[in-house]
């Protein structure tokens, strides 16, 4: 039985790795970085690898205050909902009908194994992109390599050209991939609205013969 452990021991022997937490250290001593180094890996600790059924693949964290907190999309209870989380909460709305929650604290996806990653893990305040290139990218790749040995099928929900490059890393063929727009303002109306990614991604989990997953977020 893999667990993320066995990964990150793996990992943190390597050069790349030691140069990325070291340029890290040097970050957050010295400028705003989010999400706060405590919740740095919140998407580990929230859902264990054997029990991960969907992977949802964010780019970078939020880069304003008070939102990253090392879940993609998501945001704590009483910060505004972001643009893009608004969009997917519209998309769940006409999939599913399922009303839009007044928070956007995405936990209880994770705890039935929504893995929600984002491809780098930090950023800092009000650059976006600006901790792209330092490492993160093999790191997350491998993590990634890691859920495509998975022992039971998986649903990766790849939005967007950045998660969309990850798929070639996605090869054994139990898992599925569904692939969309952005629900960002920018390019929902480009194909993410309709696209109906949580009713699929339930059947498909069906057809696997995972239970689904409830996407109704609680109050």
């Amino acid at each position: 039985m893999k667990e993320w452990k066995e990964l990150f021991e793996q990992e943190e022997k390597k050069e790349y790795y030691q140069k990325l937490m070291q340029f890290l250290d040097e970050e957050y001593a010295h400028k705003t970085i989010y999400p706060p180094r405590e919740d740095l890996f919140t998407c580990f600790e929230a859902c264990s690898y054997q029990d991960v059924k969907v992977v949802m693949l964010g780019q970078d964290p939020y880069h304003r205050p008070q939102q990253a907190h090392g879940l993609c999309f998501s945001v704590r209870k009483g910060v505004k909902l972001p643009p893009s989380l608004k969009n997917m909460y519209k998309e769940l709305k006409s999939d599913l009908d399922i009303d839009m929650p007044s928070h956007g604290y995405l936990i209880d996806w994770a705890k039935q194994g929504v893995f929600m990653m984002n491809a780098v893990l930090t950023v800092e305040e009000g650059k976006a992109g600006s901790h792209q290139k330092k490492g993160w990218e093999i790191f997350t790749d491998k993590v990634i390599e890691t859920l495509n040995e998975h022992e039971e099928g998986i649903v990766f929900l790849l939005w967007g050209n950045w998660a969309q490059k990850k798929a070639k890393l996605i090869t054994n063929p139990q898992h599925k991939i569904l692939m969309s727009a952005h629900p960002s303002p920018l390019s929902a109306y480009q194909g993410f609205f309709g696209s109906k990614p949580f009713s699929k991604t339930n059947e498909l989990l069906k057809e696997m013969g995972r239970t689904p997953i409830n996407w109704k977020i609680e109050e």
